[in-house]
């Protein structure tokens, strides 16, 4: 097909760690043959939930086992879901030094994070067996875990090879691709939020690892009512993309190819313990919810006319150091959160000549930026249509927000991370209670949809 479709060989091909990728159906068979290449001789700790060891644990293990390889299984809750945390990565950790093994996770999203994190505390190489289209880390270095009450990208080595049966992606839960398509759909607010960064000279784009993520997007994004009917084709366009978006966070070595303000929205819901009937929230929807509520609020931006903004007049009324604190601790009733959260903000603080440059690059740039943003950018209601269509959430209530809190986690969101996004800018102009009232506004996006629901 070429194109975007050609991408994920050529992002194997320039991968710093991750050499081999096995994408399409029966690749489950190719398990032995790829640890014999990548780990001769040495034995195999497989670390599977309840869940993923009856999707492809099981098989997976029967394979090294006729192929004559050492291994064992280390198989850890299923239901409830396994927390994220730091302390589950070390346990495993200590698993795999006491077996000798090399670690191969079976699952997806939290589990090959606690396995990745656990090969890097134990000096072991390590690779994945995908049991779900559900998220964009596979391929990715750094790990997502829970220190304490705070979720942080931890750093460790990406998978030597990752294997992804299409067969076993086919049989996860539809939900999972629902997940899966919302991750992929927050990498649109992502690209948004790193050409505002470029813009105003916080974090200049690297132009080859953009164009990767983003030149893809609409076609993995384009098949969502077809994604919920389990399509081959659609899969296979959901996962490329879900991988290739890790392999350009592990060739820039941070997550900005893939993370903006929207997973600043999932961070914070996955850190307070959102849950649905007593389940926990999945990334992929957070993600996706948080994904429509920057779209809305881009849609505010682009309406106003940023080139002649009163740059003294927002000077002046940034609110101090010690003001800015204050907020952060009302903002986080856990001390642990507020804490981290703190050091955040402190560290993406400007100096007074630093925000005055951003705003003068702003009101200077504002007419190109806002071309070149609503170019790219599907509106807000559009984007909830695409993922209704691909089964994944698509308003905040069917993950368990309601109004007034998504209210209230527009103005918190920012304050969990240093990377700057539109809500940094909307903040450093003074403009974020304006904007997020106007949202919620009768006439506003989300006040015309509580009129209707």
């Amino acid at each position: 097909m070429g194109g975007a479709s050609d991408s994920l060989e050529r992002a194997v091909a320039g991968a710093s760690v991750t050499r081999t990728v096995v994408l399409a159906g029966g690749a489950s068979a190719a398990l032995p043959s790829l640890v014999g290449d990548h780990f001769p001789g040495r034995r195999i700790l497989l670390v599977a939930d309840g869940n993923t060891d009856a999707a492809a644990g099981r098989s997976a293990a029967a394979a090294l086992a006729a192929a004559g390889i050492a291994h064992e299984t280390l198989i850890l809750p299923g239901t409830p879901r396994l927390k994220p945390r730091v302390g589950h990565a070390d346990d495993i950790a200590r698993r795999i030094a006491q077996a000798g093994a090399v670690p191969v996770a079976v699952g997806s999203g939290v589990l090959n994070d606690l396995v990745k994190r656990a090969a890097a505390v134990a000096e072991r190489p390590y690779a994945v067996v995908a049991t779900a289209a559900s998220m964009d880390g596979y391929a990715a270095s750094g790990a997502a875990l829970l220190d304490g009450d705070f979720k942080r990208t931890l750093p460790c080595p990406p998978p030597v090879a990752v294997l992804a049966d299409l067969d076993v992606l086919a049989a996860a839960p539809p939900r999972m691709a629902g997940w899966g398509y919302g991750d992929l759909a927050g990498k649109i607010v992502a690209g948004a939020d790193w050409i505002l960064a470029d813009a105003l000279g916080e974090e200049a784009i690297a132009p080859a690892i953009f164009a990767l993520v983003q030149d893809g997007l609409e076609e993995w994004l384009g098949r969502p009512e077809r994604l919920a009917r389990r399509d081959p084709a659609a899969l296979d366009g959901l996962m490329r993309g879900l991988l290739i978006t890790g392999f350009a966070m592990q060739a820039h070595g941070t997550s900005r190819p893939a993370s903006g303000s929207d997973h600043q929205f999932a961070h914070l819901w996955e850190m307070e313990g959102l849950a649905v009937a007593g389940e926990p929230v999945a990334h992929g929807a957070c993600v996706g919810i948080g994904t429509v509520a920057m779209l809305a609020l881009y849609e505010w931006l682009l309406a106003q006319d940023l080139s002649r903004i009163d740059i003294d007049l927002a000077l002046a009324a940034r609110p101090s150091a010690a003001d800015e604190q204050a907020t952060v601790a009302a903002a986080f009733a856990e001390p642990g959160m507020a804490d981290s959260a703190l050091a955040e903000v402190a560290a993406k603080r400007p100096a007074p000549a630093r925000l005055r440059q951003r705003l003068e690059r702003l009101a200077a740039g504002w007419p190109g930026l806002r071309r070149k943003l609503a170019q790219r950018l599907p509106s807000a209601a559009a984007m909830q249509g695409r993922l209704a269509a691909a089964g994944a959430p698509a308003h905040p209530d069917q993950i368990g927000v309601g109004p007034g809190k998504l209210a209230a986690d527009y103005r918190r969101a920012r304050l969990i991370r240093r990377r700057y996004t539109l809500l940094d800018l909307l903040a450093d102009m003074g403009r974020l209670d304006e904007a997020v009232d106007s949202l919620f506004a009768p006439a506003g996006f989300w006040g015309a949809q509580a009129a209707t629901r």
